[in-house]
């Protein structure tokens, strides 16, 4: 199966309730564990990669690990570029084959994000791919995403209908409470997503996919690292699962999901260097950190984004 678009999987997500879990991608092992796991719970897929995960690990192998999983795993996947900063970083994944790209120019005033998002969907919907475009800001770090608490801002309702209808975006990533980041919120406080915000903008946007960044919930793997390290625990509070459920079963069609990835990851290769500080196989602890990564996307299609079975 080829790589497919997200038109068709958010049209069948918004109808059916559940949300498209879109995972970042930086190696071979995540790209197998993910994968791995959507296609024995027959789950579409969307693997995302950031600037810094282009820089990494170099666009073409990044390409060629996701094609290979196409071959191993009969399910949509759609490959997406998370956070393209500008217009020639989002031109370069269009023409080296990604099917979605995402233009973030949210830092900008409004008239110039619109400026730049139209710039973007123009040449991608020439190519026959989609585009997702950021309203509103997340506070937190991630890759190359650095926003300030002060500088972070809820989405304005009243923006999206003009927003849309003037840059001809297909998905649109909203500010309601997430945050960017495995350490979201300060000791004490919590997390509390502005549902009446997503209702708002649902009622305006009728039948449109919108997008949730910085949804990385708490997990036995981020628990268990902020242990190892002699954290506090009150430290170890993401977005709550129940949630992310309840956005997944209304208008909000994809679920970004990347500091859980990492976590899981580096848990198991923290396990085995630290039950054996001689080993030096990276076959034998990137193994085990692949089988946490399997593990967690498991529980987010199952428990999550409800998106098992909808392949």
């Amino acid at each position: 199966m080829p790589l497919v678009t997200t038109t068709e999987m958010f049209k069948k997500a918004y109808e059916g309730g559940y949300a498209i879990g879109a995972f970042n991608v930086n190696n071979m092992e995540i790209v197998q564990g993910i994968t791995e796991a959507a296609g024995e719970l027959n789950s579409p897929l969307i693997l995302q990669v950031s600037k810094g995960a282009r820089a990494y690990a170099n666009h073409t192998y990044l390409v060629k690990l996701v094609e290979a999983a196409l071959i191993e795993n009969d399910i949509p996947i759609a490959l997406h570029l998370d956070h393209g900063p500008d217009f020639e970083t989002c031109k370069a994944c269009i023409d080296g084959g990604f099917t979605s790209v995402m233009i973030d120019a949210s830092h900008y005033d409004f008239d110039k994000n619109i400026a730049i998002t139209k710039e973007v969907v123009e040449y991608a919907h020439d190519k026959g791919v989609v585009v997702e475009a950021e309203l509103g800001q997340l506070a937190g770090v991630e890759d190359d995403v650095n926003v300030s608490e002060a500088d972070a801002q809820y989405t304005q309702p009243d923006q999206v209908e003009e927003f849309v209808d003037k840059t001809g975006v297909d998905s649109l990533a909203i500010a309601i409470g997430t945050s960017h980041g495995a350490f979201k919120f300060k000791p004490g406080q919590k997390p509390q997503l502005r549902f009446d915000i997503l209702d708002e903008i649902s009622k305006r946007l009728p039948n449109f996919p919108i997008v949730l960044h910085g949804a990385s919930s708490v997990s036995q793997e981020y628990v268990k690292i902020i242990q190892e390290n002699g954290g506090n625990l009150a430290d170890a509070i993401g977005i709550p699962e129940d949630m992310l459920r309840q956005a997944a079963r209304s208008a909000v069609c994809k679920i970004n999901i990347d500091s859980d990835l990492r976590l899981a990851m580096t848990a198991g290769i923290r396990q085995v260097l630290t039950e054996n500080p001689a080993a030096f196989d990276p076959r034998e602890y990137l193994k085990v950190g692949r089988a946490n990564v399997k593990t967690l996307v498991a529980h987010k299609i199952k428990e999550v984004l409800g998106s098992d079975g909808k392949a």
